[in-house]
């Protein structure tokens, strides 16, 4: 059995390299295509082998994901607050170094995360039951705060403005019946397409891009960053519907003059504790917070004590296997931008996002993506929060929670 789980972390690790570096292809369709041949694969390996894949497989992904946001300029959900801190670092032939932070973060908060995991596994049970007929009111503070802490009355105006237009996205999106993949279109509008148009716009040349390890952050910005992650991003991942981008925003409101390096390894955490956290929550209160581990519920019903154990385990392998696999794809993609033009580039990639889209989720998606771009290139030219777009999915979260 330990062999099967050795190599089922193996080719999880690889199946979430390949995840993270293609737009539109999620760790969430992966599992349940596993999930869907399970009869099949349970009749050559274990249950407890398939799981340690999907885990092994959502770990690195986590990780990886950073390198097609940095430098395609492609989020999702997990990656959208990251893609401005990382596109500047790109621009000053640094995106190397973006990918190297976002991993440090994945790291740390993941071997921190599995540290205390004795400690959530006794207080999950407590804040869940605590605050679960709250969240609307702390999402509402949170985006109220947001708004407020702008510099002046003129750009709190223009962040209210794209609070509001987001939020009315957001609720659009998530009520057309039959749409695809609505996450695709409204964060690559907002995002992803709306920055390398003014990129476009600017005409940005590329500077070469260096693989290197310049850039250090102070060891009290590096707790305090990694800190936060895991603390955010274990209070959302208890309650539905929330998940590594609400953690971003709300960490977000208590790093105002952080610099962008620190943000970085913030960020780059919280998605790694997210899925941490689920494994948690699936073994304390019964409730998978993500996707893939929705499949493994379906697959193992519940986990014991033992199980869980066994499942961390295997994560802070994934992690550590993931790391190497990150830093190393990271050098091919650096050598490959210094080779093409990233003017053709950028157009080549709004094309490509512009078909996935319209593969994924139809012309209604589409159209979708043209009015996200819109409203994501408004605080770039207001200079506001890009954090306050993130409203397409707090906003609708918290008229779940409130109505």
């Amino acid at each position: 059995m330990l062999f099967e789980i050795i190599i089922a972390i193996i080719l999880g690790c690889l199946m979430g390299v390949l995840t993270g570096l293609t737009p539109g292809l999620h760790i969430n369709l992966v599992a349940l295509i596993l999930f869907s041949i399970s009869p099949v694969l349970l009749g050559y390996t274990n249950v407890i082998a398939v799981a340690s894949f999907i885990i092994a497989m959502s770990i690195t992904h986590t990780f990886t994901d950073f390198i097609s946001a940095t430098y395609l300029g492609a989020p999702s959900d997990d990656t959208a607050l990251a893609v401005m801190p990382a596109h500047r670092l790109l621009l000053q032939g640094m995106g190397h170094e973006a990918i190297r932070l976002a991993t440090i973060g994945s790291l740390l908060c993941l071997i921190l995360t599995v540290a205390i995991a004795p400690l959530l596994v006794l207080i999950v049970p407590f804040i869940f039951n605590s605050l679960k007929d709250y969240v609307g009111w702390i999402l509402l503070a949170v985006l109220i705060f947001m708004i407020s802490r702008e510099e002046n009355l003129d750009k709190k105006f223009w962040s209210f403005i794209v609070v509001a237009l987001s939020g009315i996205l957001g609720l659009i999106v998530f009520n057309i019946p039959n749409l695809k993949d609505p996450l695709l279109p409204m964060l690559s509008g907002l995002f992803g397409v709306s920055v390398l148009l003014l990129s476009l716009a600017q005409k940005v040349a590329l500077p070469i891009q260096r693989t290197t390890e310049m850039i250090k952050v102070r060891a009290r910005d590096t707790i305090k960053a990694i800190s936060s992650g895991v603390f955010s991003g274990s209070l959302v991942s208890i309650f539905p519907g929330l998940g590594p981008a609400q953690a971003a925003v709300i960490s977000g409101q208590f790093f105002k003059r952080t610099d962008t390096n620190t943000y970085l390894i913030l960020v780059g955490g919280i998605n790694t504790v997210s899925m941490i956290l689920s494994l948690i929550t699936l073994f304390t209160i019964e409730k998978a917070r993500n996707g893939s581990i929705i499949v493994v519920q379906q697959l193992l019903q519940n986990i014991d004590l033992k199980t869980l154990i066994l499942f961390l385990a295997v994560a802070l392998a994934a992690g550590g296997i993931a790391t190497f696999l990150t830093m190393y794809m990271s050098r091919i993609f650096s050598k490959v931008m210094n080779k093409v033009n990233y003017s053709l580039l950028s157009i080549l990639i709004i094309v490509f996002v512009g078909i996935m889209v319209l593969y994924f989720s139809g012309f209604i998606g589409f159209l979708i993506l043209v009015v996200a771009t819109a409203i994501g290139i408004i605080p770039n030219v207001t200079d506001v929060s890009r954090s306050s777009s993130m409203a397409c999915l707090l906003i609708p979260i918290i008229l779940v929670n409130l109505i």
